[in-house]
């Protein structure tokens, strides 16, 4: 299957968009059809064996609309027309510049056309007129003036809105009505009533039966056929304008991909087109200019500004070695990078793609607008036509009933519907690509409001994903020694935990003596002669291989280092320990933070890990996670995905490894970390660019909010239907006299889709809940040096304040007056609960007690003031 997505011409409403959609998915080999009327494309995917481009557009064309493959327009629209909008803007730019022209044409001309219509009416109101107006216009014997006038202005009306009808008449004859349709027909009838009374005027007049010539000129709807297109058309370019607000951040992103760039060939620098560039290429990028693709740096430093793609609010330090990415921006120095992405292929084209087939693609609760608008719009003109036939049946003119007809089929027009879901999912998804959550669909979208579970790998998404030195603990030598032996003994070694230790040494600028005779023990550690000593580094294992002796402090401290999680290195030396070395994944630093933030969100985060339980479980403790799966292997990750679907949850997964790809895929929602592997981007539904778990939470809480924005889309826009209908009906016409005329039915119906799009554009001031980490706080962990004797006493001093605790647990039950409600249950827990010592409390409401265990004597008056701070009364 090929994926293709096609612009589409002549799509007013929902209902449109709902025929094009049904019209494809009729073909053979086409699957997956979205049709969207916010950005008038359709993304489908179709077997070439089976059928064409040509063949899809020749049948969008035969539903009644125009199509074209969207990469053919777009260069079609790159070269200038005579007469027509500048070269350079976009579809949105030309759609309001469009209206505008419609607009402005429709107001000049509707002016006068009301100033003669309307004259009698404003006269009274004390409105004047130029000498000789009422000469002209008023009265029996001008009525055929006071019509021609009217039907002269009305014609370039009609003209330059002729869109409405020659679509609407057009979808009509094809059995597909749609907006247009209702548009059409109210104006048209109207025009067409104001020419029969015309004749009727002419007839009486020629007949000397003024009063006949006097009573049709006041039933004239040449300003209604005017004014209803006239108040569509402020409608359309109100909500052109809003469309054209959110692609916003459509546009950013392709403002940031740079149209050309320097390179490297045959020795000198030439510019060329971004797209020409080949993978392998030198590209030269000189200060204040933007990187045109992904590369590898080879020849000089600078600080690169990459706030635009990934939200770091600090340029960061690029040197050789270091990989750039496209569309950011090179602040200080020159820089020569070998091409290592390029076309499609860049992170910034990447980027593009997936904001706009999100922006494309449909959220399911699309789908109730699209059924109601398929049979919406043949309803209403049954229903106007039996409207109009019931108030004839009823007695009442012909002139009534027909402004009846023509009030429904105005008023009920179903572009807000159309507009609900897009709108919303547009501006949502543009909003969360400009802070790094690149959500990749409108299903994604809403699917990650109705999550529960939060399943988070460890490794590279709740952890920084290399291991870092995180305590120092010497024995008779100093800390800058114990570096400098290990990092000689680790020099040769491609193990991650000897790339940490080497890393802290280099930062530290200690001098790493030579080491000689090196010897990896597999699964142990590696030994090796630094002088005239044998040294070795390694863990408890490779202590044992080499006879060394333990003493209880030295066991005391590996017992401590494994209960914090960390990876002991002991370092040997003439046969003795000479120190130990805490080695540990770092948690990153918003981690914490993000799993509380889930925690008040009412989701369960547990962690999925393939490591051993017990270190799952204290990094687990540190970030607050209840709940652990570890010692998972990388296929087993996809049935425990699996099993927590079978029970009844929603599950999110986050992953960042190739081998978390079947369990992306598995979930409701995958959401893949941006620094992961292209595997996992590409399985998931969600990507977050920064890396930070707290865009994941942002990325639920974003979905939340465009769910909400939908449903409030959907609900003004059948209730919108609801009330205007029956009162365009004359339903309060007998008790109250209340009828709407079919201009302010026009008027209402322009008014409800601006109202939706306005509504929408409120996701715009979405606050992401925080600032991004700063790269140099996630790299910064400065290692605890701990000489073991100190070390020692602390751990005993632990232990013998918790032996003490232990020795003096006791149970106590209070009486707690004022209390009255759950909320007093929460607050005297939560009063009692930050004393020290205190736990497992337990409040009874009614018995108006409160229950707790104590690791030591409080008194009275402290368990009072502590309740009175928070409101109550200790009994």
């Amino acid at each position: 299957m090929q994926k293709e997505t096609f612009n589409v011409t002549g799509m007013t409403c929902s209902a449109c968009s709902a025929r094009v959609e049904r019209a494809v998915k009729k073909m053979e080999g086409t699957a997956e059809v979205s049709v969207n009327l916010l950005t008038n494309t359709m993304t489908l995917a179709y077997d070439a064996a089976v059928t064409s481009p040509a063949a899809i557009i020749a049948v969008v064309e035969d539903a009644g609309y125009g199509a074209s493959v969207k990469g053919a327009l777009a260069a079609a629209q790159s070269a200038p027309t005579a007469g027509t909008v500048p070269a350079g803007t976009d579809a949105a730019e030309q759609a309001i510049h469009a209206m505008r022209t419609r607009l402005l044409i429709s107001i000049f001309f509707l002016l006068p056309t009301m100033y003669i219509a309307m004259s009698p009416m404003l006269s009274m109101w004390g409105m004047p007129y130029a000498a000789g107006f009422k000469a002209v216009f008023w009265g029996a014997e001008n009525a055929l003036t006071f019509a021609l006038a009217q039907f002269v202005l009305v014609l370039p009306i009609m003209y330059v809105n002729r869109p409405y009808y020659v679509n609407g008449f057009r979808n009509l004859l094809h059995g597909a009505p749609n907006m247009d349709t209702l548009v059409g027909i109210g104006s048209m009838a109207s025009a067409l009533f104001g020419v029969f009374a015309m004749f009727r005027m002419s007839w009486g007049l020629g007949h000397g039966d003024l009063a006949l010539a006097a009573e049709y000129s006041t039933n004239l709807y040449f300003e209604s056929a005017g004014m209803i297109v006239t108040l569509i058309t402020v409608g359309k370019y109100l909500e052109a304008r809003a469309k054209g607000q959110t692609t916003g951040a459509l546009r950013a992103l392709m403002q940031l991909a740079p149209a050309e760039a320097t390179v490297l060939r045959d020795g000198a620098e030439v510019t060329v087109p971004v797209h020409t560039i080949a993978l392998g290429e030198t590209v030269i990028v000189r200060p204040g200019a933007r990187i045109p693709v992904d590369g590898q740096v080879t020849e000089g430093a600078t600080s690169v500004d990459e706030s635009a793609v990934t939200g770091e609010s600090m340029p960061i330090a690029k040197a050789e070695g270091d990989a750039v990415t496209s569309g950011t921006l090179n602040v200080e120095g020159t820089i020569r990078f070998t091409a290592t992405r390029v076309g499609e292929d860049t992170t910034i084209r990447q980027l593009i793609r997936l904001v706009d087939e999100a922006s494309g693609s449909k959220a399911p609760i699309a789908r109730l607008a699209d059924r109601v608008s398929a049979v919406f719009v043949p309803v209403v003109i049954v229903l106007a036509l039996a409207a109009g036939g019931v108030w004839l049946l009823m007695g009442a003119s012909v002139e009534f009933a027909f402004s009846i007809t023509i009030s429904i089929l105005v008023i009920s027009c179903p572009c807000a519907l159309g507009l609900a879901t897009p709108v919303a999912i547009m501006v949502g998804t543009g909003r969360g690509a400009a802070h790094g959550i690149l959500i990749k669909s409108g299903e994604a979208l809403e699917m990650a409001g109705n999550i529960d579970t939060v399943l988070m790998d460890k490794t590279g998404t709740l952890t920084e994903g290399c291991p870092q030195l995180v305590s120092i603990h010497p024995v008779g030598i100093t800390a800058d020694e114990l570096i400098a032996l290990a990092a000689a003994l680790e020099a040769g070694s491609e193990h991650p935990i000897a790339a940490a230790i080497r890393s802290y040494a280099e930062q530290q600028t200690v001098t790493v003596p030579t080491a000689t005779d090196f010897q990896a023990v597999f699964g142990r550690g590696v030994r090796a002669r630094i002088g005239d000593d044998t040294c070795a580094a390694g863990n408890a294992a490779l202590l044992a291989e080499l006879d060394v002796p333990l003493t209880d402090e030295i066991t005391a401290a590996l017992d401590e280092m494994a209960r914090r999680g960390e990876t002991a290195l002991a370092l040997v030396r003439a046969g003795r320990i000479v120190g130990l070395l805490g080695v540990r994944d770092a948690e990153k630093p918003t981690s914490a933070a993000a799993v509380a933030l889930m925690k008040e969100m009412g989701l369960t985060p547990v962690m999925l890990t393939g490591d051993d339980e017990r270190t799952a479980q204290v990094i687990a403790a540190r970030l607050g996670i209840d709940r652990v799966i570890a010692g998972v292997l990388p296929a087993d990750k996809r049935a425990h995905v699996e099993r927590l679907q079978a029970e009844g949850h929603t599950v999110a997964m986050i992953g960042d490894g190739v081998n978390d790809a079947p369990a992306l895929v598995q979930a409701d929602l995958g959401i893949a970390i941006g620094a992961g592997t292209d595997v996992a981007i590409e399985s998931a539904d969600a990507v977050l660019v920064r890396s930070d778990l707290l865009d994941a939470v942002s990325a639920i809480r974003l979905s939340r909010s465009v769910m909400t924005n939908i449903k409030q889309n959907l609900f003004w826009a059948f209730f919108y239907n609801v009330i205007g209908i029956p009162l365009a009906a004359g339903v309060l016409y007998p008790a109250f006299g209340v009828k709407l005329s079919p201009m302010i039915g026009a008027a209402a119906m322009s008014l409800s889709s601006v109202c939706v799009v306005l509504n929408a554009l409120r996701l715009r001031f979405f606050a992401i809940a925080h600032e991004p980490v700063a790269v140099a706080e996630r790299t910064a962990i400065e290692p605890e040096v701990t000489p073991i004797a100190s070390a020692m006493e602390t751990i005993d001093a632990a232990r013998a304040a918790s032996d003490r605790k232990e020795d003096i647990t006791m149970e106590k039950t209070i009486n707690v007056k004022g209390m009255t409600c759950p909320h007093c249950v929460k607050h005297v827990t939560k009063a009692l609960e930050g004393l020290e010592g205190v736990s497992d409390v337990v409040v009874d409401l009614d018995a108006g007690t409160a229950k707790f265990s104590a690791s030591r004597d409080i008194a009275d008056s402290e368990l009072a003031a502590v309740l009175d701070d928070a409101g109550y009364e200790m009994g």
